[in-house]
């Protein structure tokens, strides 16, 4: 949508965009040193899965033996500050910590590039104010698992993805694939972006060979990332494993309401996949409706309803008031501006939505969890940046139609009284 120019900022929009960050940086930064953080059981085991990486060169989640349980992008970083910082005699968690803290900043003027290329300076600033005190931006600094990372990556993989697609540039293209790898290589469920976003493409310009010069372009900056972690795994453990093996997710997934003890299958003897597998076929002929619900809007519910809150600190850092209500108002609002990008299908920001549709159904195969909308906020964000500038420029429309009306009308009545 092209704005009016008397929307978008004069040169002290630069002003404005530093103050946001201050802001969000003196949140983020406070936060990391005034409260106790918690450590989750991820943690945990990431924390025994470095160690032993570095200490016996076993690259294994929850085994002394080499595996892909996991995929690489978050331990290798873990690993690599753990080296820098001499992890024996300091703390690596603060270290990471501090650099959660600047990877958000990172995300947040992505973020800000993305909202002002498809909808303007004010639109980047709305979207940047929104991302400096949304808390869980702020809460999962302290956090020390892979959200705040991969949100990077992947906002980083939206930004070169738009201009490849606007442009039609081959480079930005690579980029975007490189992005897309690190981001598959920390998320593994990612993966389904390329051909997501490719199949939009020709959608909307109905060119074959156009896209897939681009694709050609994402896929081998996706395999110049990815290549070593498969080439590993078919070294190490024979398999050509792209991104994990972890089944749990997956198997947990099977369970409606997360009620674990529902012994709809016999699970002696059995794998975790074969217990999945044999769940989902009982589930989905035996009780059809509670499968159907659980695997649609049940989990849709689970996801988006509420925030994500990190790994826990205390005392509480309340960051805004009003803070559920603060999440759901971005949600709602992110839908109704779904829907009104649905309606103009063919612009820039209809990549968003479809990315998000693709996300949101690849994830409804694995165990819900708020976790799981963390990466999906900075595009909603982006979204109801969008939808606000879409409404003033509605209403200004609006009162510029009113104001030509009434001009022709008291001129008509000017002219007949003459």
């Amino acid at each position: 949508m092209i704005l009016l120019k008397r929307l978008k900022l004069n040169e002290w929009s630069r002003i404005v965009l530093l103050l946001i960050m201050l802001v969000a940086a003196f949140l983020r930064f406070d936060f990391l040193v005034s409260v106790n953080h918690h450590n989750s059981h991820d943690t945990v085991n990431y924390d025994i899965m470095v160690r032993q990486l570095l200490e016996e060169g076993v690259y294994a989640y929850k085994s002394t033996e080499p595996n892909a349980q996991v995929s690489p992008g978050f331990p290798l970083f873990m690993a690599a500050v753990y080296k820098l910082i001499d992890y024996k005699h300091n703390d690596p968690y603060s270290a990471i910590r501090f650099l959660q803290a600047i990877f958000s900043l990172i995300t947040l003027w992505l973020t800000y590039r993305i909202a002002k290329r498809l909808g303007g300076e004010w639109a980047g600033l709305l979207a940047a104010t929104m991302m400096a005190i949304y808390p869980p931006f702020i809460w999962t600094t302290g956090a020390v698992l892979t959200e705040t990372i991969a949100t990077m990556f992947f906002m980083a993989y939206l930004y070169f993805q738009l201009i490849a697609f606007d442009k039609t540039h081959r480079w930005a293209a690579l980029w975007a694939g490189v992005a897309l790898g690190l981001t598959a290589l920390t998320r593994p469920e990612f993966l389904i972006i390329a051909p997501a976003s490719y199949f939009l493409y020709l959608l909307w310009h109905r060119k074959g060979a156009q896209m897939m010069k681009l694709l050609l372009s994402t896929g081998l900056g996706m395999a110049i990332v990815m290549s070593p972690w498969l080439v590993r795994n078919i070294v190490a453990l024979h398999e050509p494993i792209f991104t994990s093996t972890q089944v749990n997710p997956f198997a947990a997934g099977t369970y409606p309401n997360k009620n674990y003890d529902d012994n709809l299958v016999d699970r002696t003897g059995k794998t975790q996949m074969e217990v999945a597998k044999e769940r989902l076929k009982v589930g989905f002929t035996e009780h059809t409706w509670t499968f159907v619900k659980w695997y649609t809007i049940g989990k849709l519910d689970r996801i988006y309803s509420k925030m994500f809150g990190g790994s826990g600190h205390k005392p509480i850092y309340p960051v805004i008031p009003y803070r559920a209500y603060f999440h759901l108002l971005l949600i709602y609002a992110g839908l109704i501006a779904a829907a009104v990008t649905l309606r103009n299908w063919r612009q820039p920001a209809m990549l968003i939505v479809f990315l998000l549709a693709a996300i949101s159904a690849a994830r409804l195969a694995f165990v819900p969890e708020y976790r799981y909308n963390f990466t999906a906020m900075p595009q909603i964000i982006v979204l109801d940046s969008l939808l606000v500038i879409w409404i003033f420029v509605w209403l200004d429309k609006r009162f510029q139609l009113k104001s030509r009306l009434l001009l022709a009308r008291r001129n008509e009545h000017a002219r007949n009284d003459v």
